[in-house]
């Protein structure tokens, strides 16, 4: 396997900072209803009326924002605000490179893999639904865990959380004025700055506790709320079965200091790195308690 294998696999991933606009919108896009959403594609708009006759949400506030693999949009439901993020048609998304994280799964039925590996349209529609099952099935375990990240609003049952593909839905970060900024995007004072970073380590150091490497770990996938660093995005977790574990954790690290460079932070990636699989030995956050 070349040098170069897991920047050609990745180059689409959100680490690289997308190329910055004239026109930065730091809020919702306006409160829309859904009876007069416009997205960019009926099916979209299909499946945003499918979470609402499943009862999950009860109004459309705004388009947050829309990413490469992803749309979120700000919403009401019946816990309050949620933020629900509606992935692309895998055939549409910039993200096509995802081999990596599945090594090490294993799919019983030949005939699944072949389709898988062929992307045949059955295929497609089995990563699509792996990919948003797998984000939801992560979020409950972290969540669970005591690991700061949104809490998940549907299942922990996946039959109840497959009927929403390919969305997820989520508790929103913030407020419906004011959703909490991704880290990359947060202006920060110096002992905010250190602050984030000490918190965005020990997120780093208690996924690998319990076994798991983000993939895309960098402040574009950080949120910064109330001085609190939350953990965002998590389809693409690995765990020690991927075979490409250790140089996902790596390239993690990596990506983390290099994103944190914008708020005068500046470490040694091979530092940092000890330093994450040191804490990970360390004590696990208290466990959050489920209410039957």
């Amino acid at each position: 396997m070349s040098a170069r294998w897991l920047d050609d696999e990745l180059e689409d991933a959100d680490t690289v900072p997308a190329p910055r606009s004239k026109f930065k919108t730091k809020r919702p896009l306006g409160r829309r209803k859904l009876a007069t959403l416009t997205t960019e594609s009926d099916d979209a708009d299909d499946i945003l009326r499918r979470l609402k006759d499943l009862g999950h949400v009860t109004e459309i506030v705004a388009e947050l924002k829309s990413g490469k693999e992803a749309t979120a949009y700000v919403a009401r439901g019946p816990r309050g605000s949620v933020l629900v993020k509606l992935y692309r048609e895998l055939e549409a998304r910039s993200f096509k490179n995802d081999a990596i994280y599945r090594e090490g799964t294993v799919i019983l039925k030949d005939r699944d893999r072949r389709a898988i590996e062929n992307r045949t349209r059955t295929g497609l529609q089995m990563l699509q639904s792996g990919w948003v099952n797998a984000e939801y099935a992560h979020l409950w375990t972290l969540w669970h865990a005591g690991l700061n990240v949104p809490e998940p609003l549907v299942g922990p049952d996946p039959y109840d959380y497959s009927a929403t593909t390919p969305a997820v839905l989520m508790k929103l970060i913030g407020t419906e004025d004011e959703p909490a900024p991704r880290l990359s995007d947060a202006a920060l004072t110096p002992a905010e700055a250190t602050s984030a970073w000490e918190q965005s380590v020990t997120g780093l150091s208690q996924l690998l506790r319990l076994g798991f490497v983000h993939g895309d770990y960098s402040t574009y996938n950080l949120l910064w709320w109330e001085n609190t660093v939350i953990i965002i995005d998590f389809p693409q977790l690995v765990t020690r079965q991927n075979p490409n574990f250790r140089d996902l954790l790596a390239r993690d690290v990596q990506s983390l200091v290099t994103s944190f460079r914008k708020h005068g932070v500046h470490a040694d990636p091979d530092t940092v790195l000890r330093d994450v699989q040191r804490r990970a030995a360390g004590p696990a956050p208290e466990p959050r308690l489920v209410l039957p």
